[in-house]
């Protein structure tokens, strides 16, 4: 214990001086979470809308209302012709047109089956099936204000009910990924570049001549980074919470104990690192190579794994960023308990003993 608190107190010491760096783990992940918490939205809204109202009755105008009412379309105009309807969705000056048919208030008010259309521009498939989706939920709710006197030509009807996140807010499904996006990318660089800086200055050498073990080394260099990841981690969590209204629906403690052992994982990547690397510059690329891309495309962020080609889905198994995602959207949004989330958190435990322990193995290789 007196090796580790040795080298501890000399990280300390290392840090406080360096406050560039202080100044980057601290409020930098806080910076990238409002950078991107903002700009990665996946809810469309504004959504030009053109009407071509060839009933022109008031069950016809309750429907362009119910649209522009929603919140999520603005009226770009009205259009008289299927050619025009064309033009303005081949200008973009409308990504979907409502066309109204003769004879809709007539079907309403008879209580017989009234259908409308919806041209959309499906030039973008992921916003064209938002957009779609939008507009089946409106005419749903409309046909329900009418008293069922629109209706789907089906003789099933669906009643959705969605859970954790009913408002189908995209926040919700990227935060927590934001978070071990950020997270991962600062806690593998801050040891990674540590030592590294180290070696360059030649106190390393130093550091190898003294009476300590590389396990006390290990351990010392990490809980200083640890302790101001945890920090930052709590701070960008806190600020999800406040600025994107990320709730809490689990236990403190439970996402204490994920946090801690995906920052464990991340920082013995990064000492890992600092064992193959000579220079800050290639620590800092090898760190973002690995912490970066499995984490932004391998770990369920954003593309499904289940969507992937099985090879790729095989290499998903090690990378941690998917088993704390998991734990965290469980957390968070869910409200889980530890015992739904034994798996993940195991997972975590594995990942950080095995980066621990080759990190150990290296370090112990170039003392000797």
């Amino acid at each position: 214990m007196r090796g580790v608190l040795a080298v501890y107190r000399k990280e300390l010491r290392q840090i406080a001086r360096d406050r560039r760096t202080l100044m980057i783990l601290a409020f930098i992940p806080a910076f990238f979470l409002l950078l991107y918490g903002y700009a990665l939205n996946f809810d469309i809204r504004d959504i030009k809308l053109a009407v071509e109202d060839r009933d022109g009755t008031a069950e016809s105008r309750a429907l362009v209302s119910a649209f522009v009412n929603s919140g999520y379309f603005d009226l770009a105009g009205a259009v008289y012709s299927p050619a025009e309807a064309e033009r303005l969705l081949d200008l973009n000056a409308a990504r979907a047109v409502l066309v109204v048919p003769e004879g809709f208030s007539r079907d309403v008010t008879s209580g017989r089956a009234a259908t409308v259309q919806v041209l959309i521009n499906g030039d973008n498939a992921n916003t064209a099936t938002t957009v779609m989706g939008y507009a089946l939920s409106i005419v749903r709710e409309s046909s329900a204000q009418l008293q069922g006197r629109v209706q789907i030509a089906s003789p099933v009807s669906v009643e959705p009910r969605i859970w954790y996140n009913p408002e189908l807010r995209s926040t919700l499904f990227l935060v927590p990924g934001l978070i071990a996006y950020i997270a991962m990318i600062t806690a593998v660089a801050s040891t990674a570049l540590s030592i590294v800086r180290e070696k360059e200055s030649g106190t390393l050498e130093q550091v190898k001549m003294a009476p300590i073990g590389t396990f006390s080394f290990i351990v010392g260099k990490t809980v200083p980074y640890f302790l101001i990841s945890l920090a930052s981690a709590g701070l960008i969590i806190l600020a999800s919470m406040v600025l994107f209204g990320l709730p809490m629906r689990g236990n403190w403690l439970s996402l204490l104990l994920a946090v801690s052992l995906f920052l464990i994982g991340a920082l013995a990547t990064g000492l890992l690192i600092s064992t193959v690397a000579d220079t800050q510059q290639v620590a800092f690329q090898i760190a973002l190579l690995i912490s970066l891309l499995p984490t932004l495309i391998l770990s369920g962020f954003i593309f499904p794994i289940s969507s992937m080609p099985r090879a790729l889905q095989l290499v998903t198994n090690v990378v941690p960023a998917r088993y704390f995602l998991v734990a965290l959207r469980g957390i968070v949004l869910k409200g889980a308990s530890i015992a739904h989330l034994i798996g993940p958190l195991v997972a975590l435990a594995i990942y950080a003993a095995v980066m621990l322990s080759l990190a150990s193995l290296r370090l112990a290789r170039e003392r000797h």
